[in-house]
């Protein structure tokens, strides 16, 4: 089994990168954050699955190992397979699975791209207790969506209060769909 590989970025696409550790280019399909933080020529450490098909040997690899081990939490729920767990963490962070699992709350998944109702609610249901690790990061929501509009030029003074007034109504939401609404709210005060 490849656990893990560190290499440099030598070609980047649609879902996935070539990683190229010693002269041997990894196809590694990896999410979409992460996709989008690489640059081709920089080195990278990704922890590694390795699904062995009867026609092909696939790579997923993740920035660390906590994306990993969701990754193979979310392959183990019947009709998840490794396309759409990926999908699913790309879309939502462990905290938005952790939360949505914790609030037996299946749409947040069902916003995701070849993920239906049913399969919505087996994850929920499936993974329900298994995301112990999760629950301090659905904790530092707050933190998190304070740091994330700060990156975006927003004082931490007039952010504040506006993340604080947004988590009041979070539930089931996704950061990214709470950082738009403390934006529009943000943009209404100019």
């Amino acid at each position: 089994m490849i656990a893990s590989l560190t290499g440099t970025v030598q070609a980047k696409a649609a879902g996935f990168i070539v990683l190229d550790v010693n002269g041997v280019g990894y196809q590694v399909w990896i999410p979409g954050g992460l996709l989008a933080s690489l640059r081709v020529g920089e080195r990278q450490l990704l922890h590694t699955s390795l699904i062995v098909r009867e026609d092909a040997f696939i790579l997923f690899g993740f920035a660390d190992p906590e994306q990993l081990s969701l990754f193979e939490l979310l392959r183990s729920v019947s009709g998840v397979g490794p396309k759409t767990a990926l999908s699913i963490i790309s879309s939502l962070s462990g905290a938005d699975i952790a939360y949505a699992v914790g609030n037996d709350d299946s749409k947040p998944f069902e916003r995701v791209s070849g993920v239906g109702v049913k399969t919505a609610k087996l994850i929920t249901v499936t993974l329900a207790g298994k995301l112990k690790s999760f629950d301090a990061g659905v904790r530092a929501s707050n933190q998190d969506l304070l740091l994330a509009l700060q990156g975006l030029g927003w004082p931490e003074r007039v952010a504040e209060p506006v993340v604080a007034d947004v988590l009041k109504s979070a539930e089931g939401k996704t950061m990214s769909e709470l950082i738009r609404e403390c934006l529009a709210i943000l943009g209404g005060k100019k």
